[in-house]
């Protein structure tokens, strides 16, 4: 159990960090909308236009971050599996 926590955690954290870079590594608040700037090609005003985008900010990061610190962490809890084949020292 304490192996397969630890490597639960391992997977968490290389998975946060993979998603917070594959969708544009914010690195302030995350944000659900996208401003696009586009220029009327008639009147050559420029018009702002949001668009319905993921990005992960740090805030997803750290939190990421902190949940497979706790999966580690909680990891600790567990012994390691011991010899327990019942061998004993003999004694002369």
């Amino acid at each position: 159990m304490k192996r397969a926590l630890q490597i639960l955690s391992a997977v968490v954290a290389l998975a946060v960090i993979v998603v917070w870079i594959a969708l544009g590594a914010n690195r302030g608040w995350t944000k659900t909308e996208k401003e696009v700037r586009t220029l009327d090609e008639v009147t050559g005003i420029e018009g702002i236009a949001y668009e319905k985008r993921f990005q992960p900010g740090l805030d997803f990061l750290g939190a990421g971050l902190l949940g497979a610190g706790i999966l580690a962490g909680v990891s600790i809890f567990f012994r390691s599996k011991s010899n327990a084949t019942g061998t004993q020292s003999i004694q002369h």
